[in-house]
């Protein structure tokens, strides 16, 4: 099979990792790729958003699948294009991806589904988002209503802190036009996990929980970023937070109150969603609510739960069944075969001005660590350097929490480059419980 991958960041790494895993004999296409992803597929400089030479590329190579990474291509149609040339791809539509681009009619669709999501309204002026802030009260939380590469979404420990952010989005531009509408949302409590399920339109195929740390610093502290780092499985497992040995239960409820009615409500509203559908969700003593979803695959949730992800049939048999329209092949499930611990690795400078350029010393290889390029390039002398703000993710896997997590932090520490900005307390949740 020929399947044409596209992206060049750690998420897409780990993509090509694991199709490669599945079909050692895949012929495997990336565009534009990264210097890891060189190491198991063709890399080809054409941009993810380039939709009309990413479409002459697959014509020319006569690719079976297409995969979509990012979601800045699924944004501006790429599977609307594809499909309507007969080639196979993987992802929502520019109608469907709207559910990730648009938090306004994210909001709105679950609002009217009965999706257990916290309270927000929507704002294009300053002096109403403010009366909105006051009435829910601090802490509350300030959302760019566009895509803003993870950033925008902004909690406020105070009304002065979300006057702040409401007038840096609506008046002083700071997410461009992604932040032209606002939400203004309650602050939920509990603990969050990342929910990732391939789906057909109608139903889903859940992979392993996991859990994303957002802040910079450890002890969750410092700004927000795109995610310094995740873990999967969880041990998290009751309604109410409790410790169980998996979360089961708990997915099979996240599965019923929210992954099938917002698809189902996606199709009501003309935009039937296929391809991968992310959930972020908040555990609170309400139960499971909706942070956010994503219309793909989450980073860096997918470096931590692909390593770990063991699927019947796979992952890429899967993938293009859905594409084909075949749909979710009958029996199709996903387990957990032992730990995954990721830890990101970050430029100086991240994630304000991250800063690019600085030379990258990795360590030897070890058979129980992978390490995923994301922002990296080779300068004009071949060596590999910094180029985006989160650099590489090192995923430690073992036979528990406690030995996934040693050997990323311990490999995250060997990896050298000026600048270099890491967490490592990823999981210090699991680990509080004892795993």
């Amino acid at each position: 099979m020929k399947v044409l991958l596209v992206g060049g960041g750690g998420r897409e790494h780990a993509l090509a990792w694991k199709l490669q895993h599945d079909d050692p004999s895949l012929s495997l296409i990336a565009a534009p790729g990264n210097p890891g992803i060189a190491e198991l597929a063709e890399c080809v400089p054409v941009a993810a958003t380039d939709i009309e030479r990413l479409l002459t590329l697959a014509r020319e190579r006569a690719v079976d699948l297409v995969v979509v990474g990012p979601e800045a291509p699924l944004a501006a149609g790429i599977v609307d294009r594809f499909r309507s040339a007969g080639i196979p791809i993987f992802g929502p539509t520019q109608a469907a991806a709207e559910i990730e681009t648009s938090k306004a009619f994210a909001k709105q669709l679950m609002l009217q589904a009965g999706v257990p999501t916290a309270r927000a309204r929507i704002f294009t002026t300053v002096p109403e988002a403010r009366a909105c802030a006051r009435e829910y009260g601090a802490p509350v939380v300030i959302k760019a209503s566009g895509l803003a590469a993870g950033k925008g979404v902004i909690v406020c420990d105070t009304l002065a802190q979300a006057d702040a952010a409401i007038e840096a989005m609506l008046v002083g531009n700071a997410f461009g036009d992604s932040g032209h509408e606002v939400l203004v949302e309650e602050f939920m409590t509990g603990e969050e996990l990342s929910v990732l399920a391939l789906t057909d339109g109608e139903r889903v195929l859940s992979l392993v929980p996991a859990q994303d740390h957002k802040r910079l610093l450890a002890g969750d502290r410092g700004p927000n970023t795109g995610g310094m780092g995740a873990y999967a499985p969880l041990s998290l497992g009751a309604r109410l937070g409790g410790v169980s040995p998996d979360t089961a239960p708990l997915l099979r409820e996240i599965e019923t109150r929210v992954l099938l009615p917002t698809l189902r409500a996606m199709r009501e509203c003309g935009r039937p969603f296929t391809g991968l559908l992310y959930a972020g969700i908040m555990i609170t003593a309400d139960g499971p609510k909706v942070v956010e979803f994503n219309c793909r695959f989450g980073d860096p949730e997918t470096q931590a739960v692909l390593p770990v992800a063991h699927m019947q049939p796979s992952l890429l048999h899967v993938m293009r069944a859905i594409a084909t329209g075949a749909g979710i092949p009958a029996g199709a499930r996903c387990e957990a075969s032992g730990h995954a611990v990721t830890t990101v690795l970050a430029a100086a400078g991240y994630p304000e001005q991250p800063r690019a350029g600085d030379e990258i010393a990795l360590p030897e290889p070890v058979w129980n660590a992978i390490v995923f390029h994301a922002g990296t390039a080779r300068n004009a002398r071949g060596a590999l350097v910094t180029a985006g703000g989160r650099v590489l993710a090192v995923t430690g896997l073992g036979d528990t929490f406690a030995e996934a997590q040693q050997v990323s932090a311990a490999v995250a520490a060997q990896v050298t480059f000026a600048g270099k900005q890491f967490r490592d307390d990823i999981g210090w949740r699991e680990r509080a419980r004892g795993a």
